[in-house]
């Protein structure tokens, strides 16, 4: 277990150096899109106010790869935004560290907040060396460092990892505390039985996912795209779906692990085909491993749906990782839509359902609401290495408790 800002103690007066994660998308006219990550924050910067706490966050906007764009990529509308959100201003803090930053931050008040412009503009920040500079030049504006910044937490780079080896007490903010908590849980400690829903377009993307859930499921609902490599693996015909054909032994491995661990896997019976990817051609259902030349699987069929979502109802302990479908056009979203409907029943009824990252999270915000769930965690390529089993640098790095 790691510490938390409730294992701080008096921190009145004390800068906290806080790691966030606001790497949102922004409209032609640099305003915010999407708040989710900024709402996401809230908690542990009012925690950290009513503590008397000085709050000095850091975060990065998109990839400006270690140069000064600051036209690009300023953090400054998310300070904007932010003041806005907390109904007070919010300091941006524009110098460069180490050559300035520290003069602005002087006038900083208790229960304050600023932002330092985007973290990765410095080289330092993402280089893969063990040198420590950044990491102290950033630790001098701090008293001591907090990482909220989930999303972010798999990146070994100064401001997620390096910083908490010099800048101590080093904590969790309070939802990187729920997102371990959350996805810990559901993984290592599951109300049975336990269903994966594991989707997305390839299999060779979710090896590690498949490999580490078959030592933990009850069941494994696989969909998607990735599902074509197994049809295909088992001699059934499948157009011109996607297919990874240097990945059906791993897809025959798998069924046989699934096999051996008394794991149930639930793969699809029939599938929509198109023949147009734009959804506007012939579009058809057919058996999964009877599809057509020229047509390709875009989205589970009824029979499948009522199959994924049985099962889902049954469980209570549900974890999803990747659509079972090409969910951003509407022509072939039912079976994600149907997938997502059985885990809110299921929530509904007492289940836990984490949903973890990248499109399954797009999904779940398209159709459902992130109260409909569990926990809708904000981290993509986080959430699914620590679903994978892999140690996260960011929250390595933190203190034991």
């Amino acid at each position: 277990m790691k510490k938390s800002v409730h294992d701080l103690g008096d921190i009145k007066g004390k800068r906290a150096l806080v790691r966030v994660d606001v790497n949102v998308p922004m409209d032609e006219n640099k305003n915010v899109a999407d708040d989710t990550r900024i709402r996401a924050i809230l908690p542990t910067v009012q925690f950290l106010k009513d503590k008397g706490a000085k709050i000095i966050l850091m975060a990065h906007l998109g990839r400006p790869k270690g140069e000064w764009k600051v036209d690009e990529f300023s953090l400054e509308p998310v300070a904007k935004y932010l003041s806005k959100v907390l109904g007070e201003d919010v300091l941006f803090v524009k110098s460069p560290v180490g050559e300035g930053a520290d003069k602005e931050l002087e006038a900083l008040k208790d229960g304050q907040v600023a932002l330092l412009e985007n973290i990765r503009f410095y080289k330092a920040e993402e280089a893969k060396d063990d040198d420590m500079t950044f990491a102290n030049e950033l630790a001098k504006l701090g008293d001591f460092y907090v990482n909220d910044a989930f999303g972010a937490a798999h990146r070994n780079h100064t401001s997620t990892a390096k910083l908490a080896k010099v800048l101590k007490p080093a904590v969790s903010g309070l939802l990187m505390e729920k997102e371990i908590r959350c996805l810990s849980q559901a993984l290592d400690n599951p109300v049975r039985p336990f269903t994966a829903v594991v989707g997305g377009a390839k299999v060779s993307s979710k090896i590690g996912v498949l490999e580490n859930l078959l030592d933990k499921v009850d069941n494994m609902i696989i969909g998607g795209g990735m599902a074509y490599t197994f049809v295909k693996a088992n001699g059934g015909k499948i157009g011109n779906s996607i297919c990874e054909d240097d990945q059906l032994d791993v897809a025959k491995a798998i069924e046989k692990k699934a096999a051996d661990k008394g794991v149930k896997l639930v793969m699809a019976t029939d599938v929509l085909v198109t023949d147009d990817f734009s959804g506007n051609g012939t579009n058809k259902v057919v058996k999964v491993n009877e599809i057509p030349d020229g047509f390709e699987g875009v989205d589970a069929g009824p029979e499948t749906q009522k199959a994924f979502a049985d099962v889902i109802k049954a469980s209570k302990t549900i974890l999803m990782n990747g659509p079972v479908g090409a969910f951003e056009n509407p022509a072939f979203a039912e079976g994600t839509k149907a997938v997502l409907k059985a885990i809110v029943e299921a929530t509904k009824n007492g289940a836990v359902s984490v949903i973890g990252g990248g499109d399954s999270v797009s999904a779940a915000k398209k159709f459902c609401n992130a109260e409909d769930f569990t926990h809708v965690s904000t981290g993509g390529g986080a959430s699914l290495e620590f679903i994978e089993g892999k140690v996260l640098p960011g929250v390595d790095a933190l203190d034991n408790k």
